[in-house]
């Protein structure tokens, strides 16, 4: 298990300095210069806001937030889409540049010089983004819960991402084995191998999830419990679809109900979170003010534990979600963001301008353009 620690550090800067468009969603041909501050991206919606913050995203992860194919990305009636961006972390310039192709592979190259793996290029930037989907991770699937795990571990843990990648690969590969034993079982034997695969990877995917729970409480009682006024205490509990000392004997024990709904039907790609409020269970007894303050609260913890644990302050893209919040979440959010990257997308910037914000830059989207604002 790669274990990540808390440690002393002195905080560096993570930035995208520019970002490059061509032919992404709606942009044809756009570039943004951001500032290290606040940026804000205003206009009217279905204008492009968020395909900038998607690319922004796919730069760190190598995947859309919103789950979209590459194909579903790249401008309609065009084969093949690029992003490009000038980062500096550590004070060092990077050049980043993503070429997607409708039908075949993403390309990426880091400083002008593909790679081979998708692996290499996690780490490099650290982005939490917060859109009000986010709001509703405490009531959605526990798909969204797994989802929230993986994509901070994946950025924290290039080791997570190969496990998580080869885990994922071995579920496909079982399902299929699985799909041909109910039409002939005298292979039976053969799903021992597979079966010793996902207990080696899974194993190891659920002792780093185990930990970052851990980190995650670590930091999100004292933030939660001042937004409450100390009223509430908020834990995190890492509801395991299965212990990894019984992993491989239910999977054994499993085998008949897997084979006949073609599924594997135990492992970490089962796994949920439970977040309690005062020992309760917020999802069930939980009212919907108190689960959006929670969904603020794993947020505003997310940016702590990559800063403590990378020493950068992470870039944070907030997608029209401060339209959501009521003025004290907002305070709240809008305090944690010193010193950090921040893009913001909204329907328009006087709201930002009467809370006294200090704003570096403003572009205003529209139709696929891109006009900056000078914000006198």
């Amino acid at each position: 298990m790669i274990v990540l620690h808390f440690k002393k550090v002195i905080i560096k800067h993570m930035l995208i300095k520019r970002l490059a468009l061509n032919d992404f969603r709606n942009y044809e041909s756009c570039e943004i210069e951001f500032s290290d501050g606040i940026n804000i991206l205003y206009g009217d919606n279905a204008q492009g806001k968020t395909n900038i913050l998607e690319a922004c995203y796919m730069l760190a992860t190598t995947k859309s937030h919103r789950n979209s194919k590459d194909k579903e990305i790249i401008k309609f009636d065009k084969e093949e889409a690029h992003i490009r961006a000038e980062i500096n972390k550590n004070d060092i310039n990077h050049r980043l540049d993503m070429h997607l192709k409708k039908g075949r592979s993403k390309g990426v190259a880091i400083d002008r010089i593909p790679i081979k793996k998708s692996a290499e290029l996690m780490g490099l930037l650290n982005i939490i983004l917060f859109s009000p989907e986010d709001l509703s991770i405490i009531k959605d699937s526990p798909a969204e819960r797994r989802r929230f795990m993986d994509i901070e571990l994946c950025q924290l843990n290039k080791i997570y991402y190969s496990n998580l990648s080869t885990y994922n690969k071995v579920i496909n590969q079982r399902n299929n084995f699985l799909k041909q034993l109910y039409f002939n079982k005298n292979q039976i034997d053969m799903l021992d191998i597979w079966d010793s695969q996902l207990v080696d990877y899974g194993v190891k995917i659920i002792e780093e999830r185990s930990h970052f729970i851990e980190m995650i409480n670590e930091i999100i009682i004292d933030i939660h419990s001042k937004l409450t006024n100390k009223e509430e205490n908020l834990k995190l509990l890492y509801d395991k679809d299965v212990e990894t000392e019984y992993f491989e004997k239910q999977l054994k024990e499993k085998r008949e109900t897997d084979m006949r709904y073609q599924s594997t039907s135990v492992g970490p790609h089962r796994d949920d979170i439970i977040f309690m409020i005062n020992d309760k269970d917020v999802k069930k007894y939980g009212s919907q003010g108190q689960q959006r303050t929670v969904a603020l609260s794993l947020k505003l913890a997310e940016i702590e534990l990559v800063k403590k644990i990378i020493g950068n302050n992470p870039i944070l893209l907030l997608d029209d979600v401060m339209s959501e919040l009521d003025s004290k979440r907002r305070d709240a959010l809008l305090s944690s963001i010193k010193d950090i990257q921040t893009i913001i997308t909204c329907t328009g910037y006087d709201d930002f301008i009467k809370e006294r914000i200090s704003i570096d830059k403003i572009y205003e989207i529209s139709k696929g353009t891109v006009n900056e604002i000078h914000n006198n």
